[in-house]
């Protein structure tokens, strides 16, 4: 594939995350929203290094951290979750008034 395919699909992938993100109600539809975004970042990174210096694993190194990064994220995410659930029956950001205990 091309760069400029590659950075398309990268693009349409970060669109339809921050349309999940800002459009959606529910938590973990507003974390697979942010997934969505971070995996276009990954996609237009690891394009631009192997188009430029597929020589140099630099790319493949700030591939690695950034999905080391989505996954804590994801767990932080869920946990926190999980905890609003418990304590407040909330499975919607509208129910929730103050985030304040």
């Amino acid at each position: 594939m091309t760069l400029e395919a590659l950075l398309v699909i990268a693009a349409a992938l970060f669109g339809i995350g921050v349309y999940g993100a800002l459009s959606q109600q529910s938590f973990v539809m507003i974390m697979m929203g942010l997934e969505l975004m971070l995996n276009a970042a990954i996609l237009a990174a690891v394009a631009f290094w192997a188009r430029s210096g597929a020589g140099t694993p630099k790319g493949q190194l700030l591939a690695v951290v950034v999905m080391t990064v989505m996954a804590v994220e994801a767990a932080v995410g869920f946990a926190l979750i999980t905890n609003i659930w418990r304590i407040r029956k909330a499975d919607i950001t509208e129910k929730l008034k103050a985030l304040r205990g």
